[in-house]
């Protein structure tokens, strides 16, 4: 590049409320089925890109530098970015996440999300939201439900290069108020990165077909019970979802075994908060940390009961929060 040239982003996560679970094209990151999600306030990761001109792209993540693999991944995007922009010379990326990182926190999504923006706009590009979508789904498939708040609906598509695969906002936080309540189960990094978990559930669960298959009717029921403002349907959608994807995974060779004794308990202790009459739902990633879905006016009362599982190390307490956003930028010849 002819200037040097920074940008910093904020970007959140996201829970999926219809699983992504498993791609149709691994290097483009092309979902094999649609998903919904929700964008968490509570949580973000903040990412500085600095084109620098270096020799290579460096990666410095949580005030330490990042493993060759997760450096790899990142000058992949940026090379994307280059190309787009007609540029050469390496980058500086900077991130800080504010929660577990790799630990079923859909840290990758808020991640990528961020170094998308950043990225783009310290190279001097302005990109569209759906343009911006695209570009941070290749470096992870849930990234592009980040670069957008509230709920959020991701385009499977159908075509080879992906430009039809893209998520876009699907309804505000006010069309049904939400509280997420992340229980905590683990703070490391789980043993086996969600990439490739997908690869081998799609190469080896006997249930892939099946699962693939019921996406699309999921996805547009749980659209309609979003619009339709019914929390106890999207909550009962979420859990069947986020259950049928662990079927896959447990059906994995070798099995996928993200949950963990505290996991089960809290699901147990929210079903029996539904027959005691409270609205509280599970849905989980690729980790072992629960999350609960219930409505803001009855949340103290399941918070109280999440908190007393044995097993649960904290409680993050989170609402629907905003899309991924430019926080700085700077440009100095």
């Amino acid at each position: 590049m002819s200037s040097m040239s920074n940008a910093t982003a904020i970007a959140h996560p996201n829970i999926a409320l219809v699983k992504y679970w498993g791609n149709r094209d691994d290097r483009l990151r092309l979902p094999a089925m649609g998903s919904i999600s929700v964008t968490l306030a509570a949580l973000s990761t903040r990412t500085r890109v600095s084109f620098d001109g270096g020799d290579e792209d460096r990666l410095i993540l949580n005030g330490q530098a990042a493993s060759e693999e997760a450096r790899q991944r990142t000058a992949r995007l940026l090379d994307l970015v280059r190309g787009m922009a007609g540029a050469r010379g390496g980058a500086l990326v900077e991130s800080v996440n504010d929660f577990p990182t790799a630990a079923g926190l859909a840290s990758s999504a808020s991640g990528f999300a961020a170094l998308a923006l950043a990225a783009t706009r310290a190279a001097g590009l302005d990109l569209g939201p759906r343009e911006l979508s695209i570009l941070a789904r290749q470096g992870s498939g849930s990234a592009a439900r980040s670069v957008f708040g509230g709920y959020v609906e991701m385009h499977r598509g159908e075509r080879s290069d992906g430009l039809d695969s893209f998520a876009e906002p699907l309804a505000s936080e006010s069309a049904l108020p939400l509280e997420v309540l992340v229980a905590v189960t683990e703070e490391g990094p789980k043993e086996r990165s969600s990439q490739d978990g997908m690869a081998l559930g799609r190469a080896s669960s006997p249930f892939w077909d099946a699962w693939v298959s019921g996406a699309e009717a999921d996805v547009g029921r749980m659209r309609a019970s979003i619009l339709a403002g019914d929390l106890a349907q999207v909550g009962a959608l979420a859990e069947e979802s986020c259950l049928k994807m662990h079927a896959v995974m447990l059906s994995t060779r070798p099995a996928l075994i993200y949950l963990r004794e505290a996991s089960v308990a809290v699901i147990l202790r929210v079903r029996a908060l539904r027959k005691e009459g409270l609205p509280a739902w599970i849905t989980m990633d690729a980790g072992p940390q629960v999350k609960v879905l219930t409505s803001p006016d009855r949340s103290a009362e399941v918070v109280a009961a999440v908190e007393a599982v044995p097993g649960v190390l904290r409680l993050i307490r989170s609402g629907l929060g905003p899309g991924v956003a430019l926080v700085a930028r700077d440009r100095t010849a």
